[in-house]
């Protein structure tokens, strides 16, 4: 783990969101650090970690961690536990990112298998080993699941059983861990992860923006806004749901 002297954040909360050193596990960490919050960034790249960390300020505390183990699940909650003294919100955002893998007749058992240990055990393992902290401050879970979870193309078995896993994996948790913590699910849609000053120099094409209803493709902005609402006391009734952030595709996807 690499800080010193870490303390809770200014509304003295501590949220852990895993795979948060890029992407939109990054935009997730830096909308709840300006909501106060301290954040515990985790990621398999140490290099990639320390640099997100040190780039998010005093309020990023980062932890090397494979979601899928759980041994290290287990270290990484006590260090956490050990440097602040609690945990408020778990964002499972980790994951096999590329919902792609090879023709269904060829697909490896190793890429079935690891895609469903990091994007569906994961949250599992995090959950278990957390949820003894978020029940003693009314804490939250929420999920990073995708549309393809509902819609699909082909040659994403892999991804779109994992993601389908995740989704219910949230009701189910829900039940089980209600009423004193609450679990949901963001969904993504086709969300520009790249950061404010690549869209800026690389804007999207017309004709990529006119495939969705609004007009416009989301932005990490959109999906940390949503996961940050969840996660505040605003969202204290809300518990067991999806939210599909997507402008209005996932009943008209458009595949090229």
């Amino acid at each position: 783990m690499e800080a010193a002297d870490a303390e809770p954040g200014h509304n003295g909360r501590v949220a852990l969101v895993t795979g948060a050193a890029r992407g939109i596990g990054l935009g997730i960490a830096a909308w709840l650090i300006c909501e106060g919050w301290q954040v515990v960034l985790t990621d398999i790249d140490r290099k990639r970690g320390s640099r997100a960390a040190k780039t998010l300020g005093d309020h990023a505390w980062f932890i090397l961690m494979d979601v899928a183990d759980e041994a290290q699940v287990r270290a990484a909650v006590s260090e956490v536990l050990g440097q602040f003294g609690r945990l408020d919100a778990l964002v499972c955002n980790a994951g096999v990112s590329d919902p792609h893998n090879p023709a269904l007749e060829s697909l490896p058992l190793s890429t079935w298998n690891r895609t469903l240990a990091v994007n569906l055990t994961g949250p599992m393992l995090l959950a278990k080993h957390c949820a003894p902290y978020l029940r003693a401050h009314g804490g939250a879970i929420v999920n990073l699941a995708s549309t393809r979870a509902h819609q699909s193309e082909p040659d994403t078995e892999a991804y779109v059983a994992s993601k389908g896993g995740l989704v219910a994996l949230t009701h189910a948790l829900a039940i089980s861990l209600g009423p004193e913590i609450r679990v949901n699910a963001v969904s993504p849609g086709w969300i520009d992860a790249r950061d404010p000053s690549q869209r800026r120099a690389e804007p999207l094409s017309a004709d990529e923006h006119a495939q969705h209803p609004t007009g416009r493709v989301g932005t990490v902005e959109d999906v940390a806004a949503m996961v940050a609402w969840l996660l505040s006391c605003q969202a204290g009734f809300v518990t067991g749901q999806e939210f599909v952030v997507d402008g209005g595709m996932t009943r008209k996807m458009i595949y090229r």
